[in-house]
């Protein structure tokens, strides 16, 4: 008796851990995707290297791989913003316990590689504020960057963005990331720490209008001197689809995707106003 009593008590209990955690996957489905325009990034073909996990964070979300030890891919939303008076001052870089392997934040200690932001703090404190900003210095949001790349040629990047893309439309839609070599054995042991080394970063800027989106997008490798014209490194969204495994906005109709991802066209972005223009901390 004691026994099944016992028994049904544990099925209650399994009975609410199922249709809690049911729930909790469907809202976070739901949270994700609408956290992200057209969609979260997905894989074409599963792997090792294309898996990741979702971490939700104050303004922005990561695609965190447990293999490569780096975010695969980040998104955030931006708007223009009248003035940057919820910019506090600069954090404290953060371990975060959610990933599996411990990335401590003097990992990049000695390595010749800056903890790059794919979240940039500036834009992120901007539009999201100070809790966000913090969360900006996690690091799981960081991936190794060569300086010349992380401190000129990305951060005039991230600086178009925020104060010349940004004003231009009602909201931008960012997925930024890191892109590493074809074969995953090639590069296994190119590591700081446990993080993998990337051999270059993209960034995907979309200004989603409903009938007509724009797109603009870029790939910058890490050898990079850090003066050059952006628009030298203007790609389609179908060749960082190419070279990552992983699907941008898998919710938009085959015949708008064929025009937004397989087509490289600048018009509306203005991007020679700002493309020779030096960063704000150069």
């Amino acid at each position: 008796m004691r026994w099944r009593r016992q028994g049904r008590r544990f099925g209650v209990a399994l009975l609410f851990v199922v249709v809690g955690g049911g729930l909790w996957e469907f809202q976070e489905r739901q949270e994700v995707a609408s956290a992200v325009w057209m969609g979260a990034p997905t894989w074409d073909d599963f792997h090792l290297t294309t898996f990741h996990r979702v971490l939700r964070n104050d303004g922005f979300i990561v695609g965190w791989s447990d293999v490569r030890i780096n975010p695969l891919w980040v998104s955030y939303r931006l708007q223009a913003v009248a003035e940057d008076t919820r910019i506090g001052p600069r954090p404290n870089f953060q371990a975060d316990w959610r990933t599996l392997w411990p990335v401590g934040t003097d990992s990049y200690a000695g390595s010749g590689y800056d903890r790059g932001h794919m979240a940039p703090n500036y834009a992120i404190a901007a539009v999201h504020g100070r809790n966000a900003q913090l969360d900006t210095f996690l690091m799981s949001n960081m991936s190794p960057q060569r300086p010349n790349l992380n401190r000129q040629l990305w951060q005039r990047l991230e600086q178009s963005v925020m104060d010349h893309f940004a004003p231009r439309f009602d909201y931008l839609q960012v997925i930024t990331g890191p892109i590493f070599p074809e074969r995953f054995m090639d590069n296994v042991m190119n590591r700081v720490g446990l993080v993998e080394v990337p051999e270059a970063f993209y960034k995907i800027i979309v200004a989603p209008h409903e009938s007509a989106p724009l797109a603009i997008a870029f790939i910058m490798p890490q050898d990079v001197r850090g003066n050059e014209p952006l628009e030298d490194y203007l790609v389609t969204i179908d060749e960082i689809e190419a070279r990552t495994g992983l699907n941008f906005f898998p919710r938009l109709s085959p015949e708008l995707e064929a025009v937004l991802e397989g087509e490289l066209d600048t018009r509306g972005w203005a991007l020679e106003e700002v493309s020779r223009r030096p960063g704000r901390f150069q």
